[in-house]
């Protein structure tokens, strides 16, 4: 069967499936494999040191891969700069450029006069309003089942699309809860032009930074294991739920101030999770998908296994 929409024709892949920008683990070596296997892999910028990380990274992918891919920039990460990066990801001429987080106005105008595709993550109708009229090509939209950060509404993704469709004219590409073909069907049903993955990448065998613990975690957990932590400090995000997460919990419901959490939701503590194992000195995001995650199989097999069972519902619904 073949795969075509406003998204597989706007980014020029095979298959209406984006790779999440995976903060600390959307590298090279996941991103070309999400391409090859016809969806659109991502890098995640600002989880880099330097620009020159950056180039390094973009010049692997492209060594691994000659399919059109994206880069992240998670502009909301307390004001680091990116304009530098960006540089980087313009001279090298990514196809795709994806924002989270903060406003995406400044990377609009760096970009203005190229032909970089820019996708913006919105959670809530007038995000998405917003970056229509900044220009972007399409808006990928988080309901509250995704992990990581969240819209503060608590809109779920089932809601969340279609009010989004009907509020935009750009195409729109549905994000959390979503992990199999069922998902990926339910948001076509919803008017979605595709779809963005982010924890169901997470489990399998190319995503290489991710510890094999948190990957065990999520094959095993429910969808009851997720919290969402951050809420009072303006900025929701859903992770694996565990004693650290208890503690920010505790301290937000104590303190509610940035300067009380920082030690505890920082970059530093999430990488001793994800990268070392370290359950009870850091946190891991998550979605409440990792309730439908069994195993860790490759990303070619992962997205084969999707559209095939894709396909054998849309041959159930006649098309």
């Amino acid at each position: 069967m073949k795969w075509e929409t406003k998204v597989t024709e706007l980014l020029g892949i095979k298959y209406p499936i984006i790779q999440g920008g995976l903060a600390y683990l959307a590298y090279s070596d996941l991103a070309a494999a999400v391409c090859n296997a016809g969806g659109l892999g991502q890098i995640t910028a600002m989880s880099l040191k330097s620009p020159a990380d950056l180039r390094e990274e973009i010049l692997k992918l492209k060594s691994l891969t000659d399919k059109p891919f994206g880069v992240n920039f998670a502009i909301g990460q307390h004001g680091r700069p990116f304009a530098h990066f960006l540089d980087v990801a313009i001279a090298e001429e990514v196809p795709v450029i994806t924002m989270t987080g903060g406003n995406p106005a400044p990377i609009f105008e760096q970009l203005e006069g190229t032909d970089t595709k820019k996708l913006v993550l919105v959670a809530a109708k007038r995000q998405a309003q917003k970056a229509e009229e900044l220009g972007a090509d399409a808006v990928m939209v988080v309901g509250q089942e995704g992990g990581g950060h969240l819209g503060r509404n608590d809109t779920g993704t089932m809601v969340l699309i279609p009010s989004v469709v009907d509020a935009v004219g750009i195409p729109v590409i549905a994000s959390g809860g979503i992990g199999d073909g069922r998902g990926l069907m339910a948001a076509l049903s919803l008017g979605a032009e595709g779809i963005e993955m982010g924890t169901r990448f997470i489990a399998t065998k190319e995503c290489v930074h991710a510890n094999e613990i948190y990957k065990t975690r999520l094959v095993e957990g429910s969808e009851n294991d997720t919290v969402v932590i951050k809420r009072s400090i303006g900025a929701p995000a859903r992770a694996i739920a565990n004693d650290w997460t208890e503690k920010i919990l505790e301290l937000e419901e104590k303190y509610g101030k940035y300067e009380a959490l920082k030690d505890f939701i920082s970059g530093e503590a999430n990488k001793k999770y994800i990268y070392d194992g370290e359950e009870s000195q850091g946190f891991a995001w998550a979605g409440q998908v990792m309730g439908l995650i069994k195993d860790v199989p490759s990303v070619g097999e992962l997205i084969d296994r999707l559209i095939c069972d894709a396909e054998a519902i849309r041959k159930k619904w006649g098309e």
